[in-house]
C-alpha cells in the first residue's frame, strides 16, 4: 500500500496564530468566544489548560481577557467589550479582516453587499455585522438573485468557501446585474491550494482519508471535492474513527486534512494505520499475502514530482535493503530457514518521515513563538500550530542561560529562525541576530541604497542571487540597457543593484535592477560632459593657441584632447612640407601646442593645426640661400619651358630650358628626368615672392664652337593656337604656354612648384 500525504496538512496561518496565542497567554481569567477552532482535541487541551469558552461577551467578567478566534466577529462585539471593560485579544485571520474592511466600505458607500458562504458560519455572521447597509448571503447557485436586480452590488466570499461554488454564484449574479457588480476574490489562497491538492490526490488514489473536525467548514469542502474524484472517501474527526478494514485492499491511499487540523492528528492516523495493518497480517493469512504483495509493489521508487505528491513509498536505497538481507539469509545455515530479515521502514513509517519533512517549516524561515515553560536544558515554546517545541539553551540568544530568567518571561514573544528541517525542525534564537542585521540592510536598500551581490544562477526570466538569507532576482530587462541574449555569462560576476520591489509572499524575495544604476551613471556622465563642452566652447576661439595631448591617430589626422575635449588636427595641417603618416610629426601620448583653425559650436567640432605654429621653409630661405651660390637638388617636375628642382622640402627653383644646356633643347626631357639629382647655380633669388632661378649650364664650360641660341619656332599666323607636342616631355598646352610667357615677361624669376599647384587649384 502506498500512502500519499497532502503537502498542506497543518494549520493554516490564521488558525496557527490563534492557537499559538491561546497556548501562550496566561490561562487565568482568559475566555474564548466560541470554539477556538473546529477541532475537539484542541478545544479539549485548551479547557484542560484552564481557558474557558463562552458564547457572548456578556458572559465575560469585567477585567478579564476575551480572545477572538480567527473567524472574526461583528463590530458590535468590540463595542460591548469596551463598555464592559473586557480586554480583547484579536486573532481574526488577516484574510477575514480584509473581507470585513471591504464590506464595511461598501456599506458606507451605500452599496449592496452579497456574501457567498454558509449563513450560519461564524465568519459570515461576523461579516454581516460589519456591513451597515443592505446585505444578502448566498450559499448556492440556485438561490434567488432577483433581489439584487438594479442594485450596485459588491460580491465577497467566505474565506473557506468552495472556489467552484463562488464562481457559479458570481456568474448567476452577473446575469441579474451585469454592469453593477464588483467582485472581490476573498477566498484564502491556502484554501484554494488545499482544494486543488485534494482534487489531484483523490483522482490518483483508490481511497482518501479526510481528517478534520465535524464542524469544520473547510474540511467539509475538502470532503466534497475528494468525493467528486474518488469513489471511496472517508471522513475522520480523529484517529479513533479510522478502521483499517476500509482501506486494507487499496494500493494507493491519500490523506488530506483541513486547515484547523493539527499535525499530530495526521501522525496519529498514520500510526494507527500501521498498527492495524500489523494486527490484520497476524490474524488473516490471506490479507497478509495481499499486504506483502502491496509492500513489494511499493518497494520500487514511485516516480512522482515532489510538488505533486507529498511522499513516495520507498526510496531506491531502502528498496535494496530487503534484497541484500535476503541474500544474507540465504547464506546462513539451513537450521534457521524460518528467520526473517531484520525489519525495515514500512510504507507508513516512510509516510510519517515524509510528512515531517514536508511540514510548513522551511530553512531560513523566521518564526514568532511564545515562551511556554523553562527547564535546566532549555525552553519550550508554542509556534506554528505546535503546542510545544523545545529550544536548547545553546540556541538561545543570551550571555548565560538562566532557567529563572526565562521562567519569568513565560507568555512573552520570542523570534526564532528555522536552522534545520530534517529529520525534524530545529529553531534558534541566536540565528535571528544575523537576520536582524540583514533586515537593517534591507531597510537601507528600501531607502534606495545601492547593494552588490554575486550572480549564482539564471532562469529563463533573468539572474538569481542571494543577499544573506534573502533570495534576489534580476529580470533580464533590468540587467542593462538593451536585450541580453546570453544570461550565463553573468554567473559568478558581481552585480550592482537597486531595489525595484520586495515580494513578501516569497520570504521577502528582492527584485532588483542593475540597469537603473548604469543608466543613471551614463546620464550623469553625459550631463557632466555637456557642462564641460559648454564651458570649453565658451573659452575657445579661432586663432587661440592651445595645448593638447595626442590621444589617437588615423590616416587622416590626429585627435587631440584639449581640456578634455577631442579636437581634430588634420594631416594637411601638421607640416608645411606635407606628410604621409601622422606619426612622422606627432607621437601618441605627448603634448604639443596647436592653433585653433575652426570652431563649429553647432556640431561640436574644433579643428586645430600644428604647422601654423611652425616656421615655413621660405621664412628661413634668406638665411640659407643667396644669389651666385651653387646648390644641390632633385628634379621634381618637368614642363616644356624648364624643370623644377627641389632644394629642400618646400623650397624649389626653376631651371629654364635655356639654362639647362649650352645647346639648344627642344624639350627638357631630352636631358633631365624626374628624380635626377643635379647641381645648379642660383642666378636670381627673391625670398619675398618665394622664387629662385637656377642655371645648370652655368656650371658647365662653354663649348669651343658656340651655336647661336634659337628661340622656338612660331606659327606664321600669330592668331593660330599653338600646336600640341606629344613628345616625351608632355603637352605644351595653354597653361604651359602661359607659364612660359610669364617667365619670359617676368624677367629673371620663374614660378615655383607651389605656385603652379596653387594656380591649378584656382583654375579647377
Amino acid at each position: 500500500m502506498q500512502v500519499v500525504v497532502a503537502e498542506n496538512c497543518v494549520f493554516c496561518e490564521g488558525v496557527r496564530r490563534a492557537v499559538d496565542t491561546a497556548f501562550s497567554l496566561p490561562p487565568e481569567n482568559m475566555y474564548v468566544l466560541g470554539e477556538l477552532i473546529h477541532n475537539p482535541d484542541v478545544v479539549k487541551k485548551l479547557t484542560e489548560r484552564g481557558v474557558k469558552t463562552v458564547s457572548s461577551a456578556e458572559e465575560v467578567p469585567s477585567g478579564s481577557t476575551l480572545l477572538i478566534r480567527s473567524h472574526g466577529v461583528g463590530r458590535e462585539l468590540y463595542d460591548a467589550c469596551e463598555r464592559r471593560g473586557v480586554h480583547v485579544v484579536d486573532c481574526t485571520c488577516g484574510f477575514v479582516r480584509r473581507t470585513q474592511n471591504i464590506v464595511r466600505r461598501a456599506g458606507e458607500e451605500g452599496k449592496t453587499v452579497a456574501i457567498a458562504g454558509d449563513p450560519d458560519h461564524p465568519e459570515v455572521r461576523g461579516l454581516v455585522g460589519w456591513c451597515a447597509g443592505e446585505k444578502f448571503v448566498f450559499s448556492s447557485k440556485d438561490d434567488d438573485f432577483s433581489v439584487l436586480r438594479g442594485k450596485n452590488v459588491v460580491l465577497v466570499a467566505q474565506t473557506t468557501f468552495s472556489e467552484q461554488r463562488f464562481s457559479e454564484i458570481a456568474e448567476n449574479l452577473k446575469k441579474v446585474s451585469p454592469k453593477t457588480v464588483e467582485i472581490f476574490g476573498t477566498i484564502c489562497y491556502t484554501t484554494v491550494c488545499r482544494q486543488q491538492e485534494a482534487a489531484k490526490i483523490a483522482a490518483e488514489c483508490d481511497a482518501v482519508l479526510v481528517i478534520g473536525g465535524a464542524e469544520s467548514s473547510n474540511t467539509s469542502r475538502l470532503y466534497e471535492i475528494a468525493s467528486a474524484h474518488c469513489g471511496k472517501v472517508i471522513r475522520l474527526t480523529s484517529a479513533d474513527d479510522f478502521e483499517y478494514e476500509t482501506v486494507k485492499f487499496c494500493k494507493r491511499v491519500g490523506i488530506i486534512a483541513g486547515a484547523s487540523t493539527p499535525d499530530w492528528q495526521t501522525r496519529e492516523v498514520l500510526f494507527k494505520m500501521e498498527e492495524n495493518k500489523a494486527e490484520v497480517q497476524e490474524t488473516t493469512p490471506v490479507v497478509e499475502e495481499v499486504a506483502e504483495e502491496t509492500v513489494a509493489e511499493t518497494a520500487a521508487p514511485v516516480e512522482e514530482p515532489a510538488a505533486e505528491v507529498a511522499t513516495e513509498a520507498v526510496t531506491a536505497e531502502e528498496a535494496k535493503e530487503p534484497a541484500a538481507e535476503a541474500e544474507q539469509k540465504a547464506e546462513e545455515p539451513a537450521a534457521q530457514p524460518e528467520e526473517k530479515p531484520a525489519p525495515v521502514k514500512n510504507e507508513f513509517e516512510q509516510a510519517v518521515d515524509a510528512f515531517e519533512k514536508n511540514e510548513r517549516y522551511k530553512k531560513g524561515q523566521l518564526v514568532t513563538a511564545h515562551i511556554v515553560s523553562a527547564t535546566d536544558e532549555g525552553i519550550y515554546v508554542s509556534a506554528s500550530g505546535k503546542l510545544e517545541i523545545f529550544i536548547e539553551k545553546a540556541d538561545l540568544d543570551c550571555e548565560e542561560y538562566s532557567r529563572e530568567a526565562y521562567a519569568s518571561r513565560v507568555g512573552e514573544e520570542i523570534r526564532l529562525m528555522v536552522v534545520e528541517v530534517v529529520p525534524k525542525a530545529k529553531l534558534s534564537e541566536k540565528a535571528v541576530r544575523k537576520i536582524l542585521e540583514e533586515e537593517a540592510l534591507l531597510k537601507d536598500i528600501e531607502d534606495g541604497k545601492e547593494f552588490s551581490v554575486v550572480c549564482t544562477g539564471t532562469n529563463k526570466g533573468g539572474l538569481t542571487a542571494e543577499l544573506g538569507t534573502y533570495p534576489v532576482f534580476v529580470p533580464a530587462r533590468e540587467i542593462r540597457s538593451g536585450y541580453v541574449k546570453e544570461l550565463d555569462k553573468y554567473v559568478g560576476k558581481t552585480l550592482r543593484l537597486k531595489l525595484i520591489e520586495i515580494r513578501k509572499e516569497r520570504r521577502k524575495e528582492i527584485i532588483a535592477s542593475q540597469r537603473v544604476i548604469l543608466e543613471a551613471e551614463r546620464a550623469e556622465r553625459e550631463a557632466a560632459r555637456a557642462e564641460r563642452e559648454a564651458a570649453f566652447f565658451e573659452s575657445i576661439a579661432v586663432g587661440d593657441v592651445v595645448e593638447g595631448k595626442v590621444e589617437r591617430v588615423t590616416n587622416f589626422g590626429a585627435f587631440v584632447s584639449v581640456n578634455g575635449f577631442d579636437c581634430l588636427a588634420h594631416i594637411s595641417d601638421l607640416s608645411w612640407t606635407g606628410v604621409k603618416n601622422v606619426t612622422d610629426v606627432l607621437e601618441i601620448g605627448k603634448r604639443y601646442e596647436f592653433k585653433v583653425l575652426k570652431v563649429d559650436r553647432d556640431n561640436k567640432k574644433v579643428s586645430i593645426g600644428y604647422k601654423q605654429l611652425q616656421q615655413q621653409p621660405w621664412d628661413l630661405a634668406a638665411e640659407k640661400y643667396a644669389e651666385g651660390e651653387i646648390v644641390h637638388g632633385k628634379v621634381v617636375r618637368i614642363v616644356p619651358f624648364g624643370a623644377f628642382v627641389e632644394l629642400e622640402k618646400g623650397i624649389d627653383g626653376l631651371v629654364h630650358v635655356s639654362q639647362i644646356s649650352h645647346e639648344w633643347l627642344e624639350n627638357p626631357t631630352s636631358v633631365l628626368t624626374i628624380g635626377q639629382e643635379v647641381d645648379a647655380k642660383i642666378t636670381a633669388f627673391n625670398p619675398a615672392e618665394r622664387k629662385i632661378n637656377l642655371s645648370i649650364k652655368a656650371l658647365e664650360p662653354r663649348p669651343e664652337f658656340e651655336h647661336t641660341e634659337r628661340e622656338p619656332r612660331r606659327d606664321r599666323d600669330e592668331n593660330r593656337r599653338p600646336r600640341k607636342n606629344n613628345r616625351r616631355g608632355g603637352n605644351t598646352d595653354g597653361e604651359d604656354e602661359e607659364e612660359y610667357r610669364e617667365w619670359k615677361e617676368g624677367g629673371a624669376f620663374g614660378a615655383s612648384i607651389a605656385d603652379l599647384i596653387g594656380k591649378d587649384d584656382e583654375e579647377k
